[in-house]
């Protein structure tokens, strides 16, 4: 295989080469003894502040031949009306008044008083005419009691007293019937008391006299008597 001398590599000179090399070692050394003390020299120096005043352009003159501004009048203040205030008024107690001295008395007029009507009295109704007396029954009790037959259970208690009798009495003048009004006691001996006296005043032994009316004739009545027990 044969190569054309066109398509060949071109060959390097070893002078170019050495020159190369000795730049680049020139640099380095330069960049690390003078630029390296340089830049630590710059980085030790102190750093300085300094405040810098912003200029303020002068204030323009003032115009001269100008009239002076207008003195304005003060505005007038707000008006605010002052709170409504409502105050309650007591209530004054009305006022007594005490007089000591008696007032005169006031004048007295009497009438004269009307004389009194002359009224006509009535003439006074005609007497009823007398009635005549009626009689009444009459009942004997000591002859229509027998005080002996005293009850027992009455007399052992030693019970006694009054029992009142209502009799009804026939216009023959016989008790046809008779009733306890009072009795003699409370107790139940009293009541034997009462039974007893009722038995033997309406057994129809007992006779008396019968009423009689306005003209004479025996009329059938009532009549209150009393039986009175005693102990003998």
């Amino acid at each position: 295989m044969h190569l054309d001398s066109a398509q060949l590599p071109p060959r390097r000179s070893p002078v170019g080469f050495g020159i190369v090399v000795l730049l680049h070692v020139v640099l380095g050394w330069a960049l690390m003894n003078g630029l390296a003390r340089k830049v630590v020299e710059v980085i030790k120096a102190p750093i300085e502040t300094k405040i810098i005043d912003e200029v303020k352009p002068p204030p323009p003159p003032p115009p001269e031949n100008l009239p002076p501004p207008p003195k304005m009048a003060a505005p007038p203040p707000s008006f605010v009306p002052p709170p409504e205030v409502q105050v309650a008024t007591p209530q004054q107690a009305p006022a007594i008044t005490v007089t000591r001295e008696a007032p005169p008395p006031a004048p007295v007029t009497v009438a004269p008083a009307p004389a009194p009507a002359v009224v006509a009295a009535p003439p006074a109704p005609p007497a009823p005419p007398a009635r005549p007396r009626v009689p009444v029954a009459r009942v004997d009790v000591g002859k229509c009691v027998n005080y002996d037959d005293y009850p027992a259970a009455a007399l052992r208690a030693e019970a006694s007293g009054t029992t009142r009798l209502r009799l009804t009495v026939d216009p023959s003048g016989v008790v046809s019937k008779a009733d306890v009004i009072n009795s003699a006691g409370p107790t139940r001996e009293h009541r034997l008391l009462d039974r007893a006296a009722v038995s033997q005043m309406a057994s129809g032994t007992c006779k008396g006299v019968a009423a009689t009316d306005e003209a004479g004739k025996p009329i059938g009545s009532t009549i209150d008597v009393d039986v009175v027990w005693r102990i003998q």
